[in-house]
């Protein structure tokens, strides 16, 4: 157990780490491309230094994001490889994808970017910064599309000669990158990554305003970020609403710990603090009906029958299930007698999707903590509505030029810079805590991922990694606030 739950944390860190990286990575690569369209079509050296400075940030974050994400990749293989062993082929397809195709056109055209605009014509160099940016997308959608698939298994069999869930063809590969789960995982992620980055250039631009320093900078610079942001909120809230129905379609264990649902049943309230519900809003964000049943962590434990008559087993029927599977298993691949191996074949095959169920010790295994998903599910929504607000309100002060009088707001925007990276951070706690005991849903619990490591041995890389990282952080900060002190100084008031 301590190998597990230290192997566990030092995941959980590192992925925690990256993430104060990636958002802003994404979020400020449409600011800084916006910024230097805007140059080119208006042919005015103000935008061309005004993208220069965002990019100037852009490079720095970026640059720290880089070490955290390759550690954590390589983490799969040293504290996970029976994960690595049992999805290796399938789950290092979009990882390698990712790494050949979208991280060397980042990386390409990054440096083009940020080291050309005097070596090459301001076209090309738009194109790059545009790349740039898109290449960065397109990395986090391979990235995604694995996590996505580790939420919602699909494209894959087990292979018993193998022992390893596996793809059979090209349109196994097919199903895989257009899952669901990874589609509406992508956009959340994408659209999150664009507030951080608008309300970063808002907040950052307050500060500047606040100071009396680079005036028209800041206000333009904040009207563009306002946009971004305030889009990118909006298309927060609709791919939050699909990640809602694809929870309740696929972990509806994740679903009712974020609800803190024991009993479930149709038209289910939703609780906005204990105590304070909303009439059938649950069953509205789960299936689109008023009246649509929604099971809760009682009925998922006892088994209960849906909408559409489906009845679903109990956890102790699943693990049942689950351990025939996995006797079967250990029949089929030790007998030479040749009935006995078609014997164990049809009886794994039967119970194959319950497999990884015979590997828990109890039923409650399936529950993760409900307090830390439930809290986690509600900072993340109150603080991206406070942060939509300030957006909004910067926007309607820049517009009507009040931001002089409105110094209250130039502060709130300062303060949501940090409250964006809570907001990010508790998503992620929702997704991967909600999801507990499941490396994969349904199929691996992380009991079985892990690799055979020492509890010492892991902790001790988990101390050197949280230095580490945490100074990697700490000079992050310290260069990022020296570039916003110093400011765009080339720009002229």
């Amino acid at each position: 157990m301590d190998v597990i739950f230290w192997s566990r944390i030092q995941f959980a860190m590192t992925a925690a780490y990256h993430w104060l990286f990636v958002p802003l990575t994404l979020g400020l690569a449409l600011v800084m491309a916006i910024m230097e369209t805007l140059y080119l079509i208006k042919k005015d050296d103000f935008w061309k230094k005004t993208a220069q400075f965002w990019m100037k940030l852009f490079a720095i974050n970026f640059a720290v994001g880089i070490a955290t994400g390759i550690i954590l990749e390589f983490e799969f293989g040293t504290n996970w490889s029976n994960y690595s062993w049992f999805v290796g082929d399938m789950f290092g397809a979009p990882l390698a994808i990712e790494g050949i195709l979208a991280f060397f056109m980042e990386a390409t055209f990054f440096a083009v970017m940020f080291f050309g605009w005097d070596k090459v014509g301001k076209r090309f160099h738009l194109v790059s910064t545009w790349l740039t940016g898109i290449g960065a997308t397109i990395s986090a959608y391979w990235i995604l599309v694995a996590n996505g698939w580790m939420q919602n298994p699909v494209g894959t069999t087990f292979n018993p000669e193998t022992v390893r869930s596996e793809m059979a063809s090209a349109s196994a590969f097919w199903e895989v990158i257009t899952n669901p789960v990874a589609v509406s995982k992508f956009f959340h992620a994408i659209t999150s990554g664009w507030v951080t980055g608008g309300i970063f250039v808002v907040g950052v631009s307050a500060w500047y305003l606040l100071r009396n320093r680079h005036s028209e900078f800041a206000k333009k610079s904040m009207l563009i970020g306002a946009i971004v942001g305030l889009v990118g909120s909006g298309a927060v809230m609709l791919s939050g609403d699909s990640s809602g129905v694809h929870a309740a379609e696929f972990q509806p264990m994740k679903l009712a710990a974020a609800e803190g649902l024991q009993d479930g049943g149709n038209g289910a309230a939703f609780t906005i603090v204990p105590g304070i519900k909303v009439p059938k809003m649950l069953s509205i964000l789960a299936t689109h009906n008023p009246d649509g049943f929604v099971p809760g962590i009682n009925d998922i434990l006892n088994g209960y029958t849906d909408d559409e008559g489906n009845v679903v087993p109990s956890v102790a029927e699943k693990m049942a299930m689950g351990r025939e599977a996995l006797v079967a298993l250990s029949i089929y691949r030790t007998t030479d007698d040749p009935s006995e191996k078609a014997e164990a074949r049809y009886a794994l095959e039967e119970n194959v999707q319950y497999m990884g169920y015979g590997h828990l010790e109890k039923a409650e295994d399936v529950v993760p903590p409900v307090g830390v998903v439930f809290w986690s599910f509600r900072l993340m929504i109150g603080l991206g509505m406070l942060i939509a607000l300030v957006l909004l309100l910067a926007l309607i002060a820049v517009w009507k030029d009040k931001l002089g009088a409105w110094k209250w707001l130039l502060w709130a925007a300062v303060i949501c810079i940090p409250l964006a990276y809570i907001t990010g951070q508790c998503g992620w706690i929702v997704a991967e805590v909600g999801r507990q005991p499941w490396t994969i849903q349904g199929l691996l619990p992380v009991n079985v991922a892990i690799s055979s490591l020492s509890a010492g041995a892991v902790k001790t890389t988990f101390f050197i990694f949280l230095a580490i990282f945490t100074l990697f952080l700490a000079i992050e900060i310290r260069i990022m606030v020296s570039a916003i002190k110093k400011g765009p100084e080339t720009i002229k008031e």
